[in-house]
């Protein structure tokens, strides 16, 4: 019998794409299973689960601090699992909480095969980073946050990476705003996250003076930070780029146009690429019947 192989954790594959010299990870926002099958299909080295999509997907509401970190924890585990080898890069908001909270948040992330997750400094009843207005917490109580996800990350069997981000930047300034995260690295942060950057001034200082520390670029289309492509955050210095809107404007464009044509109209036009066994082959249609096979099924051997 052969024995079976054991894959390099997803965490442990962030790390070593972080490491190399020349490498950009870009990462697509998914929010569902469907979305994250698509980016998977495309060939991307990690994918990142956007709080904001998480939120409007599983419970129909804005990014406004709704999301419970059972409607997070959930979401995050199940996409991670639809390929363990892939890493995954999860909104994990506050925390939750106080330490002990986001302790366990840590854990449950951990727990369900999340590579990495940001933790940010805004108050718990938080908005979206690109929406302005944001109330912070005090540096001490960000700090918290972060020593507890790397205490509970050192109590946890296996890994994750921990991103410190912050929302300082409108309302305290660069200098502040850098301070936090040189503090949260100095106590065992691995990534920052400077939300709204605002110009190529900014970016590239950032990137500057917190290396070697990898910095995350948030790439929000319309949002506070300008538009950058993959090449041009590269030459900035950033090393990770969320594009946590990868899915949410074109599936809102497509079903919307969908949605009008179907009532205006009294039909539905289709196109074949778009036809049921299509979807789901994108989903895992072949794998899963190949599956079922192997293991002594019939229900698929004439195919489908």
């Amino acid at each position: 019998m052969s024995k079976p192989t054991t894959p390099v954790p997803a965490a442990a594959k962030l790390r070593e794409l972080l490491a190399e010299k020349d490498k950009v990870v870009v990462c697509p926002g998914v929010y569902d299973g469907f979305t994250a099958r698509i980016a998977l299909a495309a060939g991307f080295d990690a994918l990142y689960m956007t709080g904001a999509g998480t939120t409007m997907s599983m419970l129909g509401q804005a990014d406004l601090g709704i999301a419970t970190l059972n409607d997070m924890v959930q979401n995050a585990g199940m996409i991670a699992g639809l390929n363990r080898k892939l890493p995954l890069i999860a909104d994990a908001d506050t925390g939750y909480g106080g330490p002990l909270m986001v302790g366990r948040t840590t854990a449950q992330y951990m727990q369900a095969g999340v590579a990495a997750f940001h933790l940010e400094d805004q108050v718990q009843t938080k908005r979206c980073g690109h929406l302005r207005n944001k109330e912070l917490v005090d540096e001490e109580v960000f700090l918290s946050r972060i020593k507890a996800a790397v205490n509970m990350r050192v109590q946890t069997p296996g890994d994750i990476l921990i991103i410190a981000r912050t929302d300082a930047l409108q309302s305290l300034g660069f200098e502040a705003a850098l301070n936090r995260l040189k503090k949260a690295i100095a106590i065992g942060a691995d990534i920052a996250f400077l939300e709204g950057i605002a110009n190529a001034e900014q970016a590239k200082q950032a990137c500057q003076e917190l290396s070697p520390t990898p910095v995350l670029l948030n790439n929000v289309a319309g949002g506070l930070t300008p538009k950058w492509t993959v090449q041009e955050a590269k030459d900035l210095g950033f090393k990770i780029v969320i594009y946590p809107g990868f899915a949410l404007g074109p599936v809102y464009k497509a079903v919307a146009d969908a949605a009008k044509e179907l009532k205006e109209t009294g039909d539905l036009q289709v196109p074949t690429s778009a036809g049921p066994k299509a979807i789901f082959e994108i989903c895992g249609l072949k794998e899963a019947i190949e599956f079922d096979i192997a293991a002594g099924g019939n229900l698929y051997v004439r195919g489908v």
